[in-house]
This record gives structure tokens, sequence and C-alpha cells, in this order.
């Protein structure tokens, strides 16, 4: 039997092994330089690494790769256009972190609306506070959530159980539902805009001056996607103009951001330093799982889930 040559990050090792076919021969790598020396030789790649631009590196090197997996849900930073003209299959993360990173949301709105924070420093300073530093609700507020795939579906269904009315900006047309074009001219409605969209070219600096300057004085945007889609430069001065409320920022530009970046020092931002996807331990389990059973689709001949469509990037 013709084995299929598979390179593979020993970290994932534990969960794979075990339930890996007689047909796959694996290449366990550790370090960088034994995934560079790995990848021209795999069919198959799970190369996921912390360092995007050594990702880069290893994923362009694998020039024989007939399919690519990651736990990522973004592909921002892969090859794409090489990966396509290799034919390439690349399957991604999507939905694997969605209800932690749902959680994540709900969890920054509560806090930002009770100012939380606020409480907490309070609780450090042995002070017993005898008002609540924030007064907002979610009943009844009204929230743009930008991107309904995977975490935005989730979000919104927990959203509604705190009555919150969730508008929905998507493609296709449905009730309660903003086309692409539509959103920009009803900025000033919402109290909460929340960013869970994909990092492509098209996102990129979609939430600049003109949209923060429609914005409610107090509204607070929510941004769980990439720093990428946020000019931040203009955020910042909204921020300290407070001519919104605040913001809540798992991500930022860049990562990490540098200890005296001016982001750290101001009030109304809420800066979780990309945790969303991480405050779980079943990410690890799910995607391995997820793996050995697109493993028998790919043998099969069958789809692989979820497919990455190279051209939109997402």
């Amino acid at each position: 039997m013709t084995k299929i040559k598979a390179a593979l990050s020993s970290l994932i090792r534990p969960l794979v092994e075990p339930h890996l076919p007689d047909w796959v021969e694996p290449i366990w790598f550790m370090s960088n330089e034994e995934a560079m020396a790995a990848a021209p030789m795999a069919e198959i790649g799970w190369f996921d690494m912390y360092d995007k631009a050594e990702m880069m590196k290893v994923i362009s090197a694998a020039t024989s790769l007939k399919w690519l997996n990651s736990i990522y849900a973004g592909v921002d930073g892969m090859p794409l256009e090489q990966l396509k003209a290799q034919g390439t299959i690349v399957t991604n993360g999507a939905g694997i972190n969605a209800i932690t990173i749902a959680e994540y949301v709900v969890m920054g709105m509560l806090n930002m609306a009770k100012d939380y924070r606020a409480v907490i420093r309070a609780q450090e300073r042995r002070e017993w506070l005898l008002d609540s530093p924030g007064k907002r609700e979610l009943f009844g507020s009204k929230a743009l959530l930008i991107g309904y795939g995977a975490i935005g579906k989730l979000i919104d269904e927990r959203l509604s159980a705190f009555n919150v009315e969730v508008t929905k900006v998507r493609r296709t047309p449905a009730p309660d539902t903003l086309l692409p074009d539509e959103w920009r001219g009803k900025l000033g409605e919402f109290d909460w805009v929340i960013l869970a969209v994909p990092a492509t070219p098209e996102t990129d600096n979609m939430i600049g001056a003109a949209e923060l300057s429609q914005m409610k004085k107090d509204a607070i945007l929510i941004n769980i996607a990439r720093g990428s889609v946020v000019d931040q430069d203009a955020l910042i001065s909204a921020l300290q103009s407070k001519s919104i409320g605040g913001a809540f920022l798992d991500v930022t530009t860049p990562e990490p951001l540098p200890a005296d970046h001016i982001l750290w020092t101001l009030d109304n931002a809420h800066i979780s330093m990309h945790l969303s996807g991480r405050a779980q331990d079943k990410m690890f389990m799910r995607s391995a799982q997820r793996f050995i059973e697109n493993l028998g689709r790919y043998r099969g001949k069958e789809p692989l889930q979820p497919q990455v469509n190279l051209d939109l990037g997402y």
C-alpha cells in the first residue's frame, strides 16, 4: 500500500496518532526547522504556528501539498495565491472556537455595560462601593452584528436571550438583516457594533474615522475579528475625544500590543489580548476530531469540511 505523507505538529500528536489510518505516514515536527524539512515531502500538512511569518515560509515550501489543514479560522497570512495555483484544498478552524468567542462577546458587553472593571479595582482597594459604576442594561439595546458566520450566529443566539435587538450584516437578504452596502448609513441607530468578519482586502479598515463619527456617542465597538478591520489610529482619536462610548478589543494592531502603546492608557478601551478563542480547553480536541473525520473524506474523495474559498479568503 502506498502511504500518503502527512506533516503534523507534535503538539497534536497525542490526540491524532491513535486514530491515524494505516494509509497515512505521519512526519512529526517540533521545530520550525523540522517543519521546513517536512514541508516539501507532504501531501497533507498541518503547519499551525504562532509566528505567522514562519508559518508562511513553511507553507510556501510545501509545493506538493494537496490538503492544508489549520486550527485557525482566519487564513490571512497564508500564501493563498500559491495554494490556489497548486490546487491545494484548505480547511480551517471555522467554528472550532465559536462558542468561547461568542461567550467572550457577551462578557465584554456586560463588563462595559456595568463597568465591572471599576468594581474589580474597588475590590483590589478593599473599598465597598455604594453604587454601581455602570448602569446600562443589555435588555432592549440594539446591536449591529457585522459578520454572520459560525461565530456571528452564536453571538446572535446568546444576545437574543438578553433581549438585545440584533441586526445582522450578511450578503443574503433576510429579516433583521442589512446588506454589505447598507449598514454604514444606519450606524447611528445602534448601541453596540460587533465585528465578526474575516480579515480580507474587503474588510481591511472597514471601520474608520467616517464610520466612527456616525456611531452614537455612547455606542460601544466590539472587535473579535482582526485588528486590521479597524483603523486603529482613528479609533484611538474617537476614544480620546469620547465621541464613542468605548471599545472592547480582543484584537489589536500589532499583536502583542507594545507595553508603551497608548491603547493601554485609555480607560474606555478594554483590551482582552486575543484570548477569546483560548478561553476553553476543547480547541485541540475538536480540531483533532475534525481532522480525523476529514481524513476519511479525503480517502473517499468526498468534500472536506469546512473548506476555505481561496478567492474570497475565508
